[in-house]
Parts: C-alpha cells; structure tokens; sequence
C-alpha cells in the first residue's frame, strides 16, 4: 500500500472534504482518505492507480498539486465507521438553518440571509450525497448529484432575479439587526459543523481547529452579511445587502458547478 499527499489549496470548507470524499469513493484503488483542512492536504492511502486518482481530483478544479508518494501500512482505518453518524449531524444542522434563515430573510426582506440561506442548503446537498453515497451505488450518486446540482443553479437565478428586482424598485430597508443575530447564530452552526466533522481526527490536529474554522468560507460569508447589515444601518440604503446576496449567489453556483461535475 501507499500514500499520497495532496496539496488543496481550495479546501478550506468541510463541504470540499465531502466533495473529494464523493469523487474518490468509485475508485477501487482508494482505500483511506485523511483530510488535513487547516493545512489544506489530503493524504490517499491507496493501491496503485496514482494517476487515477490524480485525475479525479483535478476534475473538481479545487487548486491540487501532488506532493509526494511514500510507502505506507494499513492500520485498519477505523474512522471510516463513524462518517454516517457525521455526515447526518451536520446535515441535519445546515438543514436547520436553511429553513431558519430563508424564513427570517423573507420577513426581515434580507437578500443576504436567503443567499445565505442556500448556500446552507448547497451544504446540506453536499453532505446528503456524500451521506447516501456511503454503500450506495456510483451510478445512484451520479444521478443524485446532477439533480442536486442543477436546482441549487435554478435557485440562484431566481435569488439574482429577486436582486435585480430590488436594486432597481424602492423597497423598505432590511432589518439589520435581524440580520445580524441570525448570521451570529449561523456562524456558530458552521463552527459546530467544523467541530463534529474533525472529532474523528487524531488529537496532534486539536490545536488546528481555530484556524481551520476561520478560513472557513461559511464563516467568512457569515461575517459578511454581519458587516452589510452594518452598512444597511447607517448607510440607510439596502445596496450593501444586495452586494453580499450577489457575492453569495454566485458562491452557491460556483459549488453546484463542482457538484455537477460528480454527474459526469
């Protein structure tokens, strides 16, 4: 047996673990993933097929390079038993607060927090894949993925339809302070997701954690709508609500494009 490190530079999200986790889980020769989200490093434990699995990954486009190859031992790769329980725990919590925040973000007529809202149910997609994936079929993830993906796309149109609507009407101001207990609130979620996802993860990673979640991409976009809902206040103008919805929409498309290309 071998292992390969990988360098990914894109992979600063649980959501790209759980993609390379999909993409990977076809391939015969793959027999453990370790994920190093901190570091940005993926290490394949695999028989032969290196060029393979290289080609899998670089397909997801998330910034790869091949590090090295080295011999390795097979320690049993007991952690693979606990990926169902965990992929449910941080679905069922980015399900949450999909419903929670499209509900607030309609009274509270935020842009930023329905963006917000799909991006948590772009995850959710992620991980109810990677979740059905496990013992499931290929061709069945394939199909799940490619429906997942394109109606992550239809909903983003419609939250840019709904943006341009907005720019160009005279709409009442967002209720900022909404706005901000309710990204306060998800970005704790998002923290917790990071938590429960790298409980299975050696101990020499725990002092990892913080830095892993602050370079999160839910994080940062968590903050963002924090900081419009700022600028909404004392601007008196809904624009900065409407720049982060954009900002987002766009992330939620960028994530069902790499979702897309697991139907292929």
């Amino acid at each position: 047996m071998e292992k390969t490190i990988f360098r990914i530079s894109k992979m600063d999200c649980p959501s790209e673990e759980a993609l390379l986790r999909m993409k990977l889980d076809g391939i015969a020769a793959v027999k453990h993933l370790d994920f190093n989200l901190a570091g940005r490093e993926l290490t394949v434990f695999h028989v032969g097929q290196i060029e393979q699995i290289t080609r899998a990954i670089a397909e997801l486009d998330l910034g790869e390079k091949r590090m090295m190859t080295a011999a390795a031992e097979e320690n049993g790769f007991s952690e693979q038993r606990n990926q169902r329980k965990l992929l449910l725990s941080v679905l069922l919590i980015n399900f949450a607060f999909f419903i929670i925040e499209m509900t607030t973000g309609i009274f509270a007529k935020s842009m930023g927090l329905i963006a917000d809202s799909l991006d948590m149910l772009a995850d959710s997609f992620v991980y109810g894949i990677s979740l059905f994936a496990v013992g499931g079929t290929l061709l069945t993830k394939k199909r799940i993925a490619k429906t997942a993906g394109y109606f992550q796309i239809l909903l983003a149109v419609i939250g840019f339809a709904e943006v341009i609507r907005r720019f160009i009407a005279t709409e009442k101001l967002p209720d900022f302070s909404t706005m901000i207990w309710v990204s306060v609130l998800a970005l704790l979620a998002n923290a917790l997701c990071l938590y429960i996802l790298q409980k299975s993860k050696s101990k020499e990673e725990a002092h990892m954690r913080a830095s892993m979640i602050f370079t999160s991409n839910d994080i940062i976009i968590n903050t963002g709508v924090i900081i419009a809902a700022v600028m909404v206040h004392f601007l008196q103008s809904n624009k900065p609500d409407l720049l982060i919805g954009t900002i987002v929409f766009l992330l939620v498309i960028q994530g069902a494009l790499r979702i897309l290309k697991l139907s292929k």
